[in-house]
């Protein structure tokens, strides 16, 4: 099987420069394949696929544009594959599951350097503190022992480097042997996800929301004084840069910049961290199946009331990573249809409350009488509905 992994790499200058130079010659392959398409539908020719390009870029572009000959000098499975990526979002547009692709920036970090196992024969090494890249030689790691080193039983595939808010780090497809599926023996969990506490489940299990609590508040109140700031330099810097040409406040306002990143990164690790827990202690119990609300986040936003509190709980990040993970371990993935009225039924009795309203914390069943956590009964009713699709 295929497994993934993602560690972060401490690269010297040296090699910081080399991954550099690779990310920002994807950037511009992709962006020359995007570009170089749009003229020939202008010009009423035929849509280039990445390999018609590839031999194309190779022959015929590079002999007319010698100004670009520095592009030889880079890891060429880097450039073809950023064709390919740039084919891949063309295709999803013409198939109306995306929108237009867009041309890739450096100020948004966009880029990677793809590197990949060339034949049988060859093995990307790996050892418990450091990997061995093409161009980049051995390169460490911050988190020794992650990476599997068996080379018998564990193959490294491919894989890529990006680099985010100044750090680099390294995702690799590994393959390795099945793992062995647990027998699954625990109760069956439903999952209602919400604002008050970000997961109810059925097995009375409360997560609360994390971004009440201080330090996540104190992060965010540091990010907002930070962008405030960040808007004032680049203000100065406008009108620094029409009189002077380039200044100081240029430095600054890349060093303020690099703060921001650094804080929505650090937001996002503190997310993804919580949410990984969440799902771990799921899993750990070995339920018949795992019922999760198909939730209408895009449609949720749109309540301007609501639409902060609900971007910040990442709704749509923990769908993704439970299902991986259950997939992984081979436990089903219910996904209840979104206009199942899981909040307004009678757990006990099935009985359709009507006028319940979402400032109504406690559902009071006007038949049988059950008095329940609102949140709770729909978590039991996610767990038992039978109007679902299963997720993989």
């Amino acid at each position: 099987m295929l497994i993934t992994y993602k560690v972060e790499i401490k690269p010297t200058n040296f090699q910081k420069w080399q991954l550099n130079r690779h990310i920002g010659g994807s950037r511009w392959a992709y962006n020359l394949f995007l570009e170089m398409n749009k003229l020939r539908y202008e010009d009423g020719y035929h849509y280039m696929s990445a390999y018609e390009f590839s031999k194309w870029f190779n022959h015929d572009y590079l002999a007319a544009n010698q100004k670009d000959d520095w592009v030889k000098e880079l890891y060429a499975k880097s450039t073809k594959q950023a064709f390919i990526d740039a084919d891949i979002a063309m295709k999803r547009f013409f198939k109306h599951l995306s929108a237009y692709p867009h041309f890739r920036s450096w100020k948004r970090e966009q880029g990677s350097f793809y590197f990949v196992k060339n034949g049988k024969a060859q093995i990307i090494p790996v050892e418990r503190h450091r990997i061995k890249l093409p161009k980049l030689g051995w390169v460490r790691l911050k988190e020794y022992g992650y990476l599997p080193t068996d080379a018998e039983h564990f193959l490294i595939k491919q894989g890529r480097v990006k680099c985010h808010a100044g750090r680099y780090y390294l995702t690799c497809l590994i393959e390795q042997a099945d793992v062995v599926h647990p027998e699954l023996t625990g109760v069956s969990i439903g999952i209602d996800l919400g604002i008050k506490e970000f997961a109810v489940l059925s097995n009375r299990q409360i997560y609360s929301n994390h971004n009440k609590t201080h330090r996540v508040k104190r992060l965010r109140r540091q990010l907002r004084r930070l962008q405030r700031k960040h808007a004032r330099q680049y203000l100065a810097f406008k009108a620094r840069k029409q009189k002077e040409g380039k200044s100081a406040t240029d430095l600054n306002l890349a060093k303020t910049k690099r703060r921001v990143q650094r804080l929505y990164q650090r937001l996002q690790n503190m997310q993804k961290d919580y949410q990984n827990k969440i799902i771990a202690n799921v899993v750990t119990t070995k339920p018949r199946w795992v019922a999760l609300e198909d939730l209408n986040v895009k449609g949720m936003l749109k309540n301007r009331h609501l639409a902060k509190a609900i971007s910040y709980q990442g709704f749509y990040n923990f769908r993704i990573r439970l299902i991986a993970k259950c997939q992984q371990l081979r436990i089903p993935v219910h996904l209840t249809n979104r206009f199942e009225p899981t909040s307004k039924l009678c757990h006990h009795c099935s009985t359709k409350k009507v006028d319940l309203k979402l400032s109504d914390r406690t559902y009071r069943c006007p038949v049988c009488g059950l008095v329940e956590d609102r949140d709770m009964n729909a978590a039991l009713n996610i767990k038992d509905t039978k109007n679902f699709e299963l997720a993989y």
